[in-house]
């Protein structure tokens, strides 16, 4: 008893001296020795004991199904040389350069390209370009560089259209072709404007070899004159087969999400630079070839990856966003801007008494949404193509602005808004941070006016998100509703280029998200940012997806918010080690939910630790359980390990079967590793 006292109050360097100086004094027979060396390899070595219980008869709460969306913004080219399947760049010459992404194909580029601008009598759309071929002496063409080049792939369909008008009347022949990055010519057609007016001429063809570094030339034969406008290339595989449509790979990437929402445009893409360039959805509506390009904010707001070709087409604009939200069974949820530029930039702002036009384009938005072909905006819709209403349930006000003058404005929406629209649910924000003085006025004023849904964003260390993993678990469950939409583990800092998708910041974002889901009667929307990056044209990292011309992969990340979205449940469940939440303890975090649609328990386990956890866990539970169950695994050895173009599946959920034993569990959770159990009930 005295030596058992001894050996549990003392730490085991005092053991292993205590060993050594009986040894040495000779006081203890060997095999005294050796069964309290043993002793101490068990204690060492073993985890102590904490029951681990799931209360499956005792659900907390309904888990929303919004709970796991998307945040789309037009940063690190998502959109144009993204999922907009456009593969000619500045296709409509009106970038500040108005030949920007072009080259002329002639000896002399100076004569016969001009560039004309009709101003005011097509303010949407005013430059289009003059091609003169006074002789037959040399070749002439224009070459289009595409989105850092353009990814074709062999036997697939190709449909290049333009406007065109012929003012002389002279036969002028265009030959268009694509060249590897050879210069080879892997695929070729022709057309021949005629008409004196404007007229939209389309021809399609087949490519004869892959290359994601291709570029269109187009040739001019003959002598003559042509007006050219609107000068575009698409696949054919776009995204269900829709003309003029969405990158069918990147989509895919969205729909194996199953989102319950869609947050779009953005993201300070709302706010603009300054209130001139801010996002206005009216232009982004209508025939293509009258919305009206403009410079994307994220052009040059980074020194380090300056991008002066970033502009917005609005070839994915808010017509196309419904679409999509509704293709993919998510709810849509745009955001537009209030009145505030971006604070960082600018900080302009409109004043109080001049935030009709503002508040007016929300209005405006809910009636192109959700009218009747009667109403103004509704009658829109139906025009192109979209005859039911989308639908419409919730609306953000503003990015992520803060101060007293946000407060104001949030306001002024949201007295007009729920004025005429008392079903619609506002979504608010508290600014770029999550604490600090602007974080707690935000939330203060917002309590105050009785705020729905309050966004919140954080940008943060991996340690960060492993220690606010209860950040909810005391929060007032009478305040207003969480929606976490913006977050992203930052392996440097905040918005530095050399952040890294790996896996450490990964496993921490799903140790982060079992406390958001543990907290689902307050958090009711979740969503990872920023979505998109292209690997050759990226402004900020990290990001969800990251594509080249021909290919996409995800990240870690990725498959962290898949396995939480596709394993959501219904309803979340108490799952407590000791009677109190698994939040860290051991390296271990946890969170459970029933899932009524399909009648199984779904455990989700993120072991954090270096070594390999070993945990027996009691579903307590009246029903039958089947005894067999099915378990996901994502996991790494390397904290630095990344998915990449040339490896894309080297961190990649990997399924297969376990065993359920009675009402028991007995999960071996790997070191640094995220496991989803799914164990069905039997009635």
């Amino acid at each position: 008893m005295a030596c058992g006292l001894f050996y549990c109050q003392h730490d085991a360097k005092d053991q292993r001296e205590l060993v050594n100086y009986h040894c040495m004094k000779k006081r203890f027979p060997l095999f005294v020795l050796v069964f309290v060396w043993l002793m101490m390899a068990v204690r060492l070595d073993a985890q102590p004991e904490r029951p681990i219980v799931v209360q499956v008869d005792r659900p907390i709460s309904v888990i929303q199904p919004t709970m796991w969306g998307i945040f789309f913004e037009d940063i690190n080219f998502a959109a144009d040389g993204g999922i907009y399947a456009e593969l000619v760049k500045n296709r409509s010459f009106e970038f500040a350069k108005p030949l920007m992404g072009w080259k002329v194909l002639k000896k002399d580029a100076t004569e016969g390209v001009l560039i004309l601008n009709r101003g005011e009598s097509n303010v949407t759309n005013p430059r289009f370009v003059r091609i003169t071929r006074p002789n037959m002496e040399e070749k002439f063409g224009l070459e289009n560089e595409g989105f850092r080049g353009m990814g074709i792939k062999t036997g697939l369909t190709y449909h290049f259209s333009l406007l065109a008008r012929n003012p002389e009347g002279k036969p002028l022949k265009i030959r268009i072709e694509l060249v590897n990055a050879s210069g080879e010519v892997i695929g070729t057609a022709s057309m021949a404007p005629e008409s004196a007016e404007w007229k939209r001429y389309t021809v399609s063809f087949s490519a004869t070899a892959t290359e994601s570094k291709a570029k269109m030339n187009i040739w001019f034969e003959g002598i003559g004159s042509l007006d050219l406008d609107m000068i575009s290339l698409f696949p054919d595989d776009t995204w269900k087969n829709r003309p003029g449509g969405l990158r069918a790979d990147l989509v895919q990437m969205l729909a194996n999400l199953k989102p319950g929402f869609i947050r779009f445009p953005g993201g300070c893409i709302v706010e603009g630079f300054e209130l001139a360039t801010r996002y206005q959805w009216k232009k982004t509506i209508g025939s293509v070839d009258e919305r009206q390009t403009s410079i994307n904010r994220w052009n040059t707001e980074f020194k380090h990856r300056p991008a002066p070709d970033y502009y917005q087409s609005f070839g994915m604009g808010f017509f196309e966003y419904f679409q999509l939200a509704e293709d993919l069974g998510a709810e849509p949820l745009p955001i537009l801007s209030c009145g505030m530029a971006c604070q960082f930039n600018s900080a302009e702002v409109a004043p109080l008494d001049q935030l009709e036009p503002y508040i007016r384009d929300a209005m405006d938005l809910i009636e192109f949404a959700n009218g009747s072909a009667d109403t103004k905006w509704g009658k829109v819709r139906v025009q192109m193509g979209h005859p039911a209403p989308f639908n419409l349930k919730m609306i953000g006000i503003g990015n992520e602005q803060w101060g007293s003058q946000y407060i104001e404005r949030y306001e002024a929406f949201a007295k007009m808004i729920k004025g005429k629209y008392p079903e619609m649910k506002l979504v608010s924000g508290t600014g770029p941070s999550p604490d600090g003085k602007f974080f707690d006025l935000a939330s203060k004023e917002l309590t105050r006016l009785h705020a729905e849904i309050v966004d919140e964003h954080y940008y943060a260390n991996p340690e960060w998100f492993l220690q606010n993993a209860t950040r909810y678990d005391s929060y007032d469950r009478k305040n207003y509703k969480i929606f976490a939409g913006e977050y992203a583990a930052q392996s440097k800092s905040g918005a530095n280029p050399e952040n890294k998708n790996n896996w450490k910041c990964a496993i921490s974002e799903a140790a982060f998200m079992t406390g958001l889901e543990r907290n689902a009667d307050v958090v009711s929307l979740c969503s990872y940012a920023p979505l998109f990056a292209h690997v050759d044209a990226w402004q900020w990292t990290p990001d969800l997806i990251w594509f080249d011309n021909l290919t996409s992969f995800g990240t870690p990340n990725y498959y962290v918010q898949k396995m939480f979205s596709i394993n959501k449940g219904s309803h979340i469940l108490p799952i407590l080690a000791g009677n109190q939440p698994l939040t860290g303890q051991n390296g271990l975090y946890a969170s459970a939910a029933l899932d009524q649609n399909t009648n199984e328990i779904i455990l989700k386990l993120v072991n954090t630790s270096h070594s390999e956890l070993n945990e027996n866990i009691t579903l307590d539970v009246k029903k039958r359980i089947n005894p067999k169950g099915k378990l996901t695994v994502l996991k790494s050895e390397s904290p630095e390990a990344v998915n990449s173009i040339e490896q894309p599946m080297l961190i990649y959920p990997v399924e297969q079967n376990f065993s359920v034993r009675g009402k028991s569990v007995h999960a071996v959770l790997q070191p640094n590793s995220f496991s989803v159990y799914r164990i069905k009930l039997v009635n």
